[in-house]
């Protein structure tokens, strides 16, 4: 019998690592090609691990909430066939270690740092330094102490240490072994200043105390990832707002005329949805500079419009599905896409790449009955543009012959974006130009 290797798969290019959420095979267990071993969860969207291989379930190597890898081996199956390609790469292990055991100088420096690894202690945050999962396995894995940990300069935001911080102090690690403690011992005869500062005491929240009547609720693992989100995003980037109204009788009067027509022959529902996102695009190819990331005091100029389209879960949550290369959809297109991910977005049948590369964000506040509102920008984006409710409204209508008052449909758009690279005059032209595009809806379009 062959042993097969369960690894967890790639899930897009910015996901390192998952949370196993649920088990959903035991030890035992007989598990067919394709079928889901067990759940995991990333900071983007929960999925499922299928199996390659027809087989049985003999060995779990994690446990629920452990954090993975991507590429790390998370179960063992044992499959039909000869015993020969799954099993190899372990073996070679012990070749390595009989080659570094011929040289005794070497071997007691693999003894020191195995048993270094296995004496450290668990990582924890240190007062108001705060360790990914993704850093504290890096510092566990190489045996990298929270004395240590606490004393790496950080180069995220609020001074986190980040990936390639971890990288760096472990390539120059060997180099520089008493750098750190002399740092730590001199800091404070030089700098009294800073050590007092170090140790003043952390402000403490008010507490909140729950009575007896009171319903205690705990966060779900996505309302603790969507609130960090959204107190980051507004620590890092300078909230500006720009509203606009935005007559669309016109395009209600359009898609009146030929929704059912367009059901019959494509079999999708015409919302408003796809049509503010065509104009949202071409706004967007019109002032390429609202698609863009800051990184640092870099500007990221985006390529390609990805937009990404704010959709709620079954569970009350919301997620940012993304189109991607949104300017090159016709509205049939558009409209595909965004029935597409929204019923999945409800299943919570998202893939992690239906998630990835978003380059700007819209919401549609205007679904629970808001007229507008002021989204907070989703990072590393510079700009969202939240869509209101449309109504019937008096509004004066300018004609050759004369003004009147008539009734009207409009509807407030609100556009939240990055002041520290995005100016009022750019801010504010964008949305005037998705205004425009809104405004002059050819009345007899076809599609």
């Amino acid at each position: 019998m062959a042993k097969f290797e369960l690894k967890l798969p790639k899930m897009g290019e910015s996901v390192a690592e998952a949370t196993i959420t649920s088990w959903l095979k035991e030890v035992g267990d007989t598990i067919e090609a394709d079928e889901a071993v067990l759940e995991i969860a990333t900071d983007k969207v929960d999925s499922e691990v299928p199996s390659e291989v027809d087989g049985v379930l003999i060995e779990k190597l994690f446990d629920v909430d452990d954090v993975v890898q991507v590429g790390q081996t998370i179960a063992v199956i044992e499959i039909d066939g000869d015993d020969s390609g799954s099993n190899q790469a372990p073996k070679s292990e012990p070749a390595k270690v009989e080659e570094a055991n011929e040289t005794p100088a070497v071997a007691d420096v693999v003894k020191t740092v195995v048993a270094a690894k296995e004496t450290v202690a668990p990582i924890v945050n240190s007062g108001e330094r705060f360790y990914s999962p993704l850093v504290k396995n890096m510092a566990k894995k190489e045996g990298v102490s929270q004395v240590e940990l606490d004393t790496i300069p950080g180069s995220g935001k609020d001074g986190r240490v980040t990936k390639n911080d971890m990288l760096s102090y472990i390539e120059n690690r060997g180099s520089q072994p008493q750098a750190a403690p002399a740092k730590i011992e001199e800091a404070p005869k030089t700098t009294p200043v800073k050590a007092t500062e170090e140790v003043k005491p952390k402000p403490t929240p008010t507490p909140v105390v729950a009575s007896g009547d009171d319903e205690i609720i705990e966060m779900t693992r996505m309302g603790k990832l969507i609130a960090h989100h959204m107190v980051e995003s507004v620590q890092t980037s300078a909230h500006v707002q720009s509203f606009i109204e935005a007559d669309v009788t016109k395009i209600w009067n359009w898609r009146k005329k030929v929704k059912d027509d367009f059901f019959k022959r494509e079999g999708e529902n015409l919302t408003f949805t796809p049509i503010f996102m065509e104009a949202i695009a071409k706004a967007l190819r019109d002032f390429p500079m609202m698609n863009i990331s800051l990184q640092g005091d870099t500007i990221i100029k985006k390529k390609h419009i990805n937009l990404g389209m704010a959709a709620a879960l079954g569970d009350g949550n919301l997620i940012v599905p993304v189109i991607k290369d949104a300017d090159q959809l016709n509205l049939v297109g558009m409209t595909k896409k965004v029935n597409d991910l929204a019923k999945r977005a409800r299943e919570n049948n998202l893939k992690p790449d239906d998630i990835q590369g978003g380059t700007y964000t819209v919401t549609n506040v205007g679904t629970f009955g808001s007229i507008m509102g002021t989204p907070i920008i989703n990072q590393p984006q510079v700009g969202i543009l939240a869509l209101g409710a449309i109504r019937k409204m008096p509004a004066v209508v300018e004609t050759p012959e004369g003004d009147f008052i008539g009734i009207r449909y409009r509807m407030f758009l609100s556009h939240s974006y990055d002041h520290r690279v995005v100016n009022g005059a750019l801010g504010g032209q964008f949305v005037k130009a998705v205004k425009d595009y809104l405004e002059s809806w050819d009345s007899n379009r076809e599609i």
